[in-house]
């Protein structure tokens, strides 16, 4: 096969169909994460979504398996904003007051986007099916979610302040039950205030730790 111009084999004009594609997608699911945030998850159909970036709901589905598959990738860019916007991707775990406030700040952010609360809930519950286009996301990101919070919790137990009576891989997994379970009693009681509740969870676990935290600095300050 011949190289193109770049150097590289294949065609210059596959390449850049191939690039206009994932823009493409990427402006998708952008306009989707806005529609679903302002209309919410029901109200917020394939031909509405479809509408929001000028195609038709056969030309939003070219450039996904199915809608399922869809909404699977609007929850994956949902994570991938949230992580960018706190800057959570460069907070090491050993800096638990950091990694604390931003986990909470994303709960706090979820309170404001009910639509994308509803999806997210809906999806988890129908991606307990294997063949379910979400299973995988869901699987992986509990992993990720639960890996992050066993590193810290097992350097927080090597420093002495928290109790090494429970294994730090159980600890991470009740935090992302108590996110998790918070978030289908927001959406049946919305006076719940989701972010207190889990930073009540860490003061239980770290009172110490919880001290350290701007926020509860600033309500000591008050």
């Amino acid at each position: 096969m011949a190289e193109s111009p770049t150097g590289r084999s294949g065609s210059p004009t596959k390449r850049g169909a191939y690039a206009k594609g994932v823009a493409k997608r990427e402006e998708i699911l952008t306009r989707a994460l806005e529609v679903i945030a302002r209309e919410g998850f029901r109200g917020a159909s394939v031909k509405e979504l479809a509408d929001a970036v000028g195609l038709s709901q056969a030309g939003l589905l070219h450039y996904f398996d199915s809608k399922e598959e869809l909404f699977t990738e609007i929850l994956r860019k949902r994570d991938e904003l949230d992580v960018a916007a706190l800057g959570l991707g460069d907070v090491p775990p050993s800096d638990v007051p950091a990694m604390r406030e931003g986990y909470l700040s994303i709960i706090r952010h979820n309170a404001e986007v009910p639509g994308l609360v509803q999806l997210f809930a809906r999806m988890s519950v129908d991606a307990a099916d294997p063949a379910h286009p979400a299973h995988r996301f869901f699987i992986e990101r509990g992993q990720k979610l639960r890996g992050m919070f066993t590193e810290t919790i097992a350097r927080r137990q090597a420093e002495q302040p928290l109790s090494a009576d429970v294994a730090p891989e159980t600890v991470a997994r009740i935090f992302q039950a108590v996110a998790d379970g918070l978030q289908l009693q927001w959406m049946l009681e919305p006076d719940v205030d989701m972010a207190a509740t889990v930073s009540a969870l860490f003061q239980l676990i770290d009172p110490h730790g919880a001290s350290e935290s701007p926020a509860a600095e600033a309500e000591e300050a008050e």
